[in-house]
């Protein structure tokens, strides 16, 4: 977390964002854009979004035909309100684009705006268009209910502050925990202040929008004794037990910066 071409890579990502976010607030002058072109004129391939599971992110695709950092701009109103950047932190632009959209409900319309800045300062956008989340895909927890109050014990390792152990056991969507470069070795220890009688549990992974640090299956260790999966992630998969702490371990993934946006364990309420 020390590499100053890292910590380069990330200021210039910032800048460009704060750019971005420039363009969107209508912030521009006649001195420093000339024009706002429409992104029909970069865009090399037809937009797809993939969803999660639970239809609470998704994970929007689409090609440039020019290196460029792109922003989508989206909310359930016309207003739009969020905004969502390529997951990359090495930073720099890309022609293949793939941010991850978050805290999104279920059956739910939005609307989005793509936007994007290339190296000549060129800004473009698209015009306001609309997706509809699917309903959320039925799992192993359909009736049982999240152990809350768990904290994390030991993890193998934090990509920065901003991306703790500790936000993959917050119950929100939209922050995650991403290791350092883990890739099949990440793993996270949550415990509880009393035993669980578990149903079921879950491993919700973040990606890049490269598609690497996702997290494909993953292993539990109850009480360091018993050992279960491996696990698919992204849906809740049976298992019993009873226990305090919980080890999660990815057994498998795309490499790279590998981690989640949630750990739970399931339980009848």
């Amino acid at each position: 977390m020390g590499d100053p071409s890292r910590s380069g890579a990330i200021q210039l990502r910032l800048a460009v964002i704060g750019a971005l976010v420039f363009f969107m607030a209508g912030c521009t002058t006649q001195d420093s854009i000339s024009e706002v072109r429409p992104f029909a004129e970069v865009q090399a391939s037809p937009v797809t979004i993939e969803f999660s599971p639970a239809a609470t992110s998704a994970v929007l695709r689409v090609d440039t035909s020019l290196d460029m950092v792109c922003a989508v701009a989206y909310g359930s109103t016309m207003d739009l309100g969020l905004l969502a950047t390529d997951d990359d932190m090495a930073g720099g632009a890309h022609a293949n684009h793939g941010p991850t959209l978050r805290g999104l409900e279920p059956d739910t319309e939005y609307f989005y705006r793509l936007q994007g800045v290339a190296p000549d300062g060129g800004l473009y956008q698209s015009d306001v268009l609309t997706f509809v989340t699917p309903a959320a895909a039925e799992s192993a927890a359909t009736g049982l209910v999240a152990v809350t109050g768990a904290r994390v014990v030991q993890v193998s390792s934090e990509f920065s502050s901003d991306f703790s152990a500790d936000n993959a056991v917050d119950g929100d969507a939209v922050t995650e925990w991403s290791s350092s470069g883990d890739g099949d070795d990440a793993y996270i220890v949550i415990e509880f202040d009393s035993e669980v009688n578990a149903q079921a549990v879950e491993f919700v992974t973040r990606s890049m929008g490269d598609g690497s640090a996702t997290a494909e299956a993953f292993t539990i260790t109850v009480d360091d004794v018993e050992t279960y999966g491996p696990f698919s992630t992204n849906t809740a998969a049976e298992v019993t037990f009873t226990g305090t702490t919980v080890r999660f371990d990815v057994d498998s993934s795309t490499g790279g910066n590998t981690g989640a946006v949630e750990v739970s364990v399931y339980v009848q309420p």
